[in-house]
């Protein structure tokens, strides 16, 4: 089994001083015991803007770690990606819906994960089986 991971666990297990360190940790480790880790460009992407991560950086954690980088994104997944946003978009302006406002990133980390039939690990599930119903996701 293949799991896809989200930007934020990854942030999770940096910050030592984050309450879901020890959790993030434990999850990782056990996706790493079901198979192999990947992160789509966007997460690598996220990543790189956290303070004092350089590519030298993440390119060292990553290879250390078994953690592969998928760079190419597939049509299918834009597709995808782009019609979760829309959809996330519209209800946005329908309902005034309150609470952080997504990015695209969101929904392209979310769509490669789908369109690969990967699980996906993340620390918030909510806009994940929102927006891709049919997601197999892993919350931390």
């Amino acid at each position: 089994m293949i799991t896809a991971i989200d930007t934020n666990v990854l942030v999770a297990l940096w910050d030592r001083n984050d309450t879901l360190n020890s959790a993030a940790q434990a999850a990782l480790d056990a996706a790493f015991a079901r198979g192999k880790l990947v992160i789509s460009g966007a997460v690598f992407a996220e990543l790189l803007a956290f303070p004092r991560r350089t590519e030298t950086f993440l390119d060292e954690f990553l290879k250390d770690t078994g953690i592969a980088v998928e760079w190419t994104t597939d049509e299918s997944v834009w597709r995808v990606a782009g019609k979760a946003f829309q959809r996330y978009a519209n209800r946005r302006r329908k309902k005034s819906v309150g609470g952080p406002r997504r990015i695209l990133a969101d929904f392209l980390i979310g769509a490669h994960a789908l369109e690969k039939s990967y699980s996906l690990l993340t620390l918030d599930d909510g806009i994940y089986r929102a927006a891709f119903p049919k997601l197999q996701i892993v919350k931390v």
